[in-house]
């Protein structure tokens, strides 16, 4: 009998074997093909022939710990302290599966925004708790109305993902104010923050947890160096929680990972000193207005995005087809792989919209628009 029983191959893995099936340009899951910076590959090749190869502690190697508590102040001007409220992971979706484990009891009701990404509900579901999915607004922006009616005395935790995936949206001052109202009149609710694009952002700069004095003491956030670098298959994170949550997490963490690889984590303490988390932001914005700018003459419409590398568009003015068969059918006949966003909802609600990632070299995404340019 299956603990999942609803759960089946992702939408992901459907779609990037689609597009080496039929030779595709894959758009579609969210990773870099560009080179990773040379200075934290030189790194990496000089630490090969080191004395780096053995476990670190559990909670994670100690400069790092500091380093990322250096960063946490200089980004959001709040004073952590690395030893008790600091965790290094293998990528953020452990961080998210282990707090979710630690955190929520049998019967617990989760509320989760959809559309929402596909690690939150699986742990919620294996610790037998409920996952109550609420959606956003289509524009989506948060309806903080009827995520308060969501809520009840059962209601543990409230995940909210931001920069947003898939949509790319922020949220504002005013959300986190009606956040803030929301979690005053719930005491006893924890916020999980998914903050792994916070330094992909362009004119709207992001607003992290981190920066709200009212949630720190009930905030778990995850952050994550492998979005933040370009090398998503290190999977290095890191979650920051205050010590009375992060002892129940770090029990969970010690059975199900102990400690994370030993040389990425020395290599990206390394790196630290190298490198302004100031300059992503602007890498990014540069590939986005790119990308954007090649698909002006397309058929697509293109919707706001305010972070993260991807960007979404609409297909209602090209295609009757659902979102799913759309995409197999811009993979099959042009040769372009993208995402659905109905596979984002609990309810597969279809808007006829699509995702694309942007963090490609400039010949593939000139050679995706081409493509993109001749659907009609």
């Amino acid at each position: 009998m299956s603990k999942l029983p609803h759960i089946g191959t992702s939408i992901f893995t459907i779609m990037s074997k689609m597009a080496t099936e039929y030779n595709a340009i894959n758009l579609s899951q969210g990773f870099p093909n560009f080179p990773v910076d040379e200075r934290l590959t030189d790194i990496v090749a000089k630490l090969a022939k080191e004395n780096v190869h053995q476990y670190l502690p559990m909670s994670g190697y100690p400069p790092l710990l500091s380093k990322i508590a250096v960063l946490i102040k200089n980004s959001y001007e709040r004073v952590i302290q690395p030893e008790t409220e600091l965790l290094i992971t293998a990528g953020a979706t452990q961080a998210i599966f282990t707090t979710i484990q630690a955190l929520v009891e049998t019967n617990d009701e989760v509320i989760i925004l959809d559309p929402s990404y596909d690690c939150y509900e699986a742990p919620v579901l294996l610790c037998s708790a409920n996952p109550v999915r609420v959606a956003l607004n289509d524009d989506y922006t948060p309806n903080w109305d009827r995520i308060e009616k969501s809520c009840s005395s059962k209601t543990k935790m409230i995940i909210i993902n931001n920069p947003h995936n898939p949509t790319g949206k922020i949220l504002t001052e005013s959300d986190f104010e009606s956040l803030e109202t929301l979690l005053e009149k719930y005491p006893d609710i924890i916020l999980l923050s998914d903050e792994v694009y916070e330094y992909i952002t362009f004119e709207q700069k992001h607003i992290s947890a981190h920066s709200r004095e009212k949630l720190l003491n009930r905030c778990v956030v995850v952050s994550s160096f492998g979005k933040s670098f370009h090398v998503t298959g290190w999977k290095v994170g890191y979650l920051v929680a205050p010590e009375y949550l992060m002892k129940e997490i770090k029990k969970v963490h010690q059975f199900l990972v102990f400690s994370v690889n030993s040389i990425c984590q020395v290599a990206i303490s390394g790196y630290l000193d190298l490198v302004s988390v100031t300059e992503i932001g602007n890498f990014y914005q540069e590939k986005r207005n790119y990308f954007r700018q090649l698909l002006k003459e397309s058929q697509f419409e293109l919707m706001p995005c305010e972070g993260t590398y991807f960007q979404v568009v609409s297909y209602a003015s090209i295609s009757d087809k659902n979102d799913v068969d759309f995409c197999k059918w811009l993979i099959i006949e042009h040769g372009v792989a993208a995402i659905p966003i109905s596979t984002f909802y609990a309810d597969g609600k279809d808007l006829k919209l699509i995702r694309f990632c942007f963090a490609k070299d400039n010949a593939t995404l000139e050679a995706a628009a081409k493509k993109l340019c001749a659907v009609q």
